[in-house]
């Protein structure tokens, strides 16, 4: 099902996390922090969305780090329903395409939920006092990948982040599978 997240919340404060990365590594939102900006991907194995523009999406995280940009992605959609989404399938991708950045697993679901990540690709551009500044889309693309040569959205307002430490006022949001959500089940008199 496809979901669009909300319009930018300019000036939200990126929340913290501690998660485990697909290189064994442990990460929080201070190792991932950039000199002029963080980027901060919600991402899945299986949506189209995502897999259509995955080559575009590991360009633009490789030119963002060179901008002083740093870059993180995370999964965390249920693995029992979307076994393609367990961490050593994530592990698996990651090494396959070589990703320029930390593929990290939110198996708990709370960081998706303290961000109101909506859907897979969701981008969370922050400037360097790591203060939303993109919610936007990472190119015109959908479900298929569109021609090589459209606008890199993501990309261009991120450099602009870099730049003024401010993102584009008009921004169009991303449109990709929504979250995974696992099911808690609790009836009227449970204890917890």
């Amino acid at each position: 099902m496809a979901a669009t997240p909300p319009v930018c919340d300019f000036g939200w404060r990126a929340p913290t996390f501690s998660l485990p990365g697909t290189d064994g590594q442990t990460y929080g939102l201070t190792d991932i922090r950039g000199e002029k900006g963080t980027l901060i991907m919600f991402i899945c194995n299986h949506c189209p969305y995502v897999l259509a523009v995955l080559d575009r999406i590991i360009r633009d995280a490789r030119d963002l780090g060179d901008l002083g940009v740093g870059v993180a992605a995370i999964c965390s959609n249920d693995a029992v329903t979307y076994p393609a989404d367990s961490f050593p399938r994530m592990q698996d991708m990651a090494a396959q395409h070589a990703f320029p950045f930390p593929y990290l697993y939110d198996e708990g679901q709370s960081v998706t939920r303290a961000y109101n990540a909506a859907c897979t690709p969701d981008f969370f551009g922050f400037n360097a006092d790591l203060k939303l500044q993109y919610r936007g889309r990472l190119d015109a693309s959908r479900r298929e990948a569109g021609p090589i040569d459209l606008r890199r959205d993501l990309y261009e307002a991120m450099k602009q982040v870099v730049v003024t430490g401010q993102g584009p006022r008009d921004q169009i949001p991303s449109i990709g599978c929504s979250i995974k959500w696992k099911h808690t089940w609790a009836f009227p008199g449970d204890v917890a």
